[in-house]
Parts: C-alpha cells; structure tokens; sequence
C-alpha cells in the first residue's frame, strides 16, 4: 500500500470512528467534545502516525516501551501527546518518564516511586492514572489494582513529586457485557474527584465497547483496530 492509499484508509476509518463517537455522545446526552480519541499505534509504523497527524489526531498511545521509545523520538518534531497505556515495569519507569506525557497504567505504590524519581530526573512532569482492575478475583492477572486501593494509590500519585493525578483507566472484563464494569468505574472515578477536584480522566473504551465506555462517562477512548485496522506483526 503506498502512502497516499494508507492516508485514504486512515482518513476513511477516522471518520468512521469518529462518526461513532457522535452518535454514541448523542444517545448518552454528551457533548462529543468531552471525548478524547487516543490512537493506539501498536505494532504499526511511525508514518502511520504521521498521518494521523496530518489528519488532526495527535494523541497517540503504546502499550510498549521499547517500541514506544524509538516511535516518540522518530516523531520528535511533531506536536502530539504521548500516552502510556500499557503494563509497565519499574525498571522501565527512566524510559517511559523520558517521551510520555501521560501514564495510564499505574497500579501500585513501588511504581508510583519509580516514576516520580524518573520524572524528577528527567525534568518533566507526568500525568497519572490508576489502573483500576475490573476482573472478578479468579480471572485477575490482567494488571490494575484492585478498588480498595484506589484512594490511597491516587493520593500517592497527587502527592508524589513530579507527577500529577490525571484520574482512573480500566480495561472491561473479557467475555462479559463492558457496561456493569464501566458503570463501576465511573463510580470509582466519582470517589477519586471527590478528594481530587482535577483528576478528571476516565480512561475507559476500545474498539469495541467505545458506546458503553462513552454512556458511562469515559473521556478518553484507546483505538486501535477500528482506526489502523488489525494488529501488523511486525514494525516496518
């Protein structure tokens, strides 16, 4: 596929999805503009995001440091937001603290450290979100911590030098209906605003459940599929 066919592709998916957003906001009586389109770039190439780019989608997302890394310094000098939205060791906390502008996948104390002293060192400030588990107990595994530990896991982030509480992400149970889920976090990310005003993120809606994501009151969706089509396996 030449480039000028892949911006087609990109443009035409982008409408659709974001023709999607629109009717979804309109069901749920929001205004589209309180959603935010993240767009996953994973396994695809940095002139993908490029085009995004040119289209006016400039928040992108990788669930992986070492392809996210090289990806981030190869588009040095466009002016998009980097978003972390993968599970993620401390010892890459230095890595990621160097290009993301925000984590959403902070689940436990020792990472909050670890990127509060990476950002520290890199003079940058990141923002935040818990991951919040929505597993049942016996498919846990899947990374997020677990409800009860939310409030004190964001009050560690808010007050942790360098970073900033953006709000709460979460990833709907595999094989149940996303709705139940994303109405509990939604509760959730009540609780957290109601001790921290600004955390205002609800990272919450994929590809496939962006409707239910949006009637719950998520303000940011990760798209991937529906926006660069199925997962390549390999970086070109």
């Amino acid at each position: 596929m030449t480039p000028d066919e892949r911006r087609v592709e990109l443009a035409g998916n982008l409408a659709d999805l974001r023709a999607r957003i629109a009717a979804a906001c309109a069901v749920a009586g929001r205004d589209e503009r309180e959603v935010t389109l993240i767009a996953v770039t994973k396994t695809f190439p940095a002139s993908d995001v490029r085009l995004l780019a040119e289209l006016g989608l400039t928040e992108v997302g990788e669930n992986r440091d070492q392809e996210a890394g090289p990806k981030a310094a190869e588009c040095a000098d466009l002016p998009l937001t980097w978003h972390f939205v993968g599970s993620l060791q401390t010892n890459k906390a230095r890595s990621v603290a160097a290009y993301a502008d925000v984590v959403h996948s902070v689940d436990r104390a020792r990472l909050v450290t670890a990127l509060s002293g990476a950002a520290v060192r890199a003079g940058r400030t990141l923002r935040c979100l818990v991951q919040v588990s929505l597993d049942p107990e016996e498919a846990a595994g899947r990374g997020g911590a677990a409800p009860g530990d939310v409030p004190a896991l964001a009050d560690a982030i808010a007050e942790a030098d360098a970073l900033e509480l953006g709000g709460v992400m979460a990833v709907a149970p595999l094989g149940a209906d996303p709705a139940p889920a994303f109405a509990r976090l939604a509760g959730i990310a009540n609780e957290v605003r109601g001790t921290h005003p600004s955390a205002t993120m609800v990272s919450a809606g994929m590809s496939g459940d962006l409707e239910q994501a949006i009637a719950c009151g998520a303000t940011h969706l990760r798209i991937g599929t529906a926006l660069l089509g199925g997962r390549r396996s390999i970086v070109r």
